[in-house]
C-alpha cells in the first residue's frame, strides 16, 4: 500500500541509524520499525489482569420473602416492576 506519512525530526534520524545499521532500504526500516513495534503494542494489550470481587455481607430486611424472586420485586418496586 502506498501512503503519505509525516514523520517527526527524531523519528526520522533514528529510522536512519537503524537504516545504516541493518544496511536497509528507508521503506523496509519503517516497516521493521513499525512491525517491532506493533508486535510489542499487541503483546502488551492481550495481558488479562484477574478480576476481584469485594463481596460484602449486605444481610436481609425483615418482612420481605426472599424465596420468591417476582413478588419480593413486586414488594419492593410495586406492581409496575414489569
Amino acid at each position: 500500500m502506498r501512503t503519505t506519512l509525516t514523520l517527526d525530526d527524531d523519528v526520522v534520524a533514528r529510522i536512519s541509524e537503524l537504516q545504516k545499521r541493518e544496511n536497509l532500504t528507508f521503506k523496509d526500516a519503517v516497516n521493521e520499525t513499525l512491525r517491532r513495534g506493533l508486535e510489542v503494542t499487541m503483546k502488551q494489550s492481550v495481558v488479562i489482569r484477574p478480576f476481584k470481587v469485594m463481596a460484602h455481607a449486605m444481610g436481609f430486611k425483615s418482612g420481605l420473602n426472599y424465596a420468591n424472586v417476582s413478588e419480593l420485586l413486586e414488594q419492593v418496586e410495586g406492581e409496575t416492576h414489569r
